[in-house]
């Protein structure tokens, strides 16, 4: 890590989460789960959508087949990715408030990023390619690692991809069991609310309601302390 300023350490790495946090792909997620259970009649709320979000694709494929859909799991969840990557390639990525900004900032700092997603790897790559030259070292996607999230294996990976401790890292999520994975990782971890209620959720150092906003010394301002902290306890 580089100090800069008293409070304004960088982070070895930042490790991004994609649906929800760089791109507002949430929404596409759920019409694609009222449309798939409405085909086979079967009930389907808008609580039951909020329940998925941050979910691995293989539980929500099997939530999707308890509720009524009849198909096998990989097939639901081959059938809503090309359902969102269409809906995404047909336009405009739907881009999160501050989070292209940062990332592109990040690069040109010189600070490495990783794309950390549940999503599939054809999928994550819709928004690594965006990105182009400013974008990410290293993408883990869902199909990468054995355990979704909350367990921190992706989170881990993409730090030891990367090459730095994941104590040293910065993790950005928007989702209860994203942040439950990141903190379980040791990263330093910032919780951006959006779909789903974060206020009260255990775990995360940083709590903020956009990244609009958030420029990199920004980031190292918030996450400085955490990051101190933490190189002072691997160092006892």
């Amino acid at each position: 890590m580089t100090a800069q300023h008293p409070d304004r350490v960088l982070p070895a790495a930042v490790l991004w989460d994609m649906d929800g946090t760089i791109i507002d792909t949430e929404p596409i997620w759920q019409r694609s789960q009222v449309e798939l259970t409405a085909r086979y009649g079967a009930e389907w709320t808008h609580e039951d959508g909020l329940s998925l979000v941050g979910s691995g694709l293989e539980r929500s494929g099997e939530i999707l087949r308890d509720k009524g859909v009849d198909m096998e799991v990989e097939e639901i969840v081959q059938w809503m990715t090309d359902y969102v990557m269409e809906h995404l390639l047909a336009g405009e990525l739907p881009w999160r408030p501050g989070a292209r900004e940062l990332v592109e900032e990040l690069h040109d700092r010189g600070v490495p990023t990783a794309l950390v997603t549940m999503s599939r790897r054809k999928m994550a790559r819709v928004a690594a390619e965006a990105f182009g030259a400013r974008g990410f070292r290293v993408v883990v996607a869902g199909d990468d690692v054995d355990r979704p999230k909350p367990y921190p294996d992706a989170y881990l990976a993409a730090a030891a991809q990367l090459g730095v401790e994941p104590t040293a890292c910065v993790a950005i999520e928007d989702s209860a069991t994203g942040v439950a994975a990141a903190v379980a990782s040791g990263a330093v971890t910032v919780a951006v609310e959006h779909i789903v209620p974060l206020s009260e959720i255990d775990g995360g150092d940083v709590h903020l309601t956009t990244l609009q906003g958030v420029d990199v010394d920004r980031l190292a301002e918030l996450t400085g302390p955490a990051l101190t902290a933490r190189a002072a306890a691997v160092a006892r």
